[in-house]
């Protein structure tokens, strides 16, 4: 048990530190309003083009509620813009505005930075390995969920006949 608190406490505690690294050189660009908590859904913003709202939350593992909370203030503060899907009007797509490509270009450049802090500190080979060992763990973990909720629904649908 004290291994699986330990990850968690260390995986949000590294968060942390990376999440200010990047808030803190994005203050020195000059974007001084944003919140670590709006920093997954930029970065994804940034990344795909006009994604819809459920993509965000799903990538960002994010709540309806939470993600209404922050895109309502990410448009708020001049970030992005929401419109209606062209292909079904009831879906919503997210789309940066000037302003937000403004901080894509300031984000791309902080990311490039702190990838080169973090080589240079850690080293490349070892950043790998970590990279490599996380996104295993995350795809054993990922797959540990599906196959319970396989499970209940399979354990539902035979006590419903």
């Amino acid at each position: 048990m004290k291994n699986v608190s330990a990850i968690g406490s260390l995986l949000k505690r590294i968060y942390r530190i990376y999440s200010n690294h990047i808030l803190s050189y994005l203050q020195d660009k000059g974007f001084t309003d944003l919140r670590p908590s709006f920093l997954e859904i930029l970065i994804y913003t940034c990344e795909n083009e006009g994604p819809t709202i459920k993509e965000i939350g799903a990538a960002c593992g994010l709540k309806k509620q939470t993600m209404t909370s922050h895109l309502n203030e990410l448009q708020k503060r001049g970030y992005i813009i929401r419109k209606s899907s062209e292909v079904d009007k009831r879906e919503q797509r997210v789309y940066l505005t000037e302003y937000g490509e403004k901080f894509k270009f300031s984000l791309y450049d902080v990311l490039e930075l702190i990838e080169n802090n973090y080589s240079r500190r850690i080293g490349e080979v070892e950043l790998e390995r970590i990279l490599s060992t996380l996104d295993n763990m995350h795809d054993k973990l990922n797959n540990v969920e599906r196959d319970t909720l396989e499970s209940r629904i399979q354990l539902n649908l035979s006590l419903d006949f």
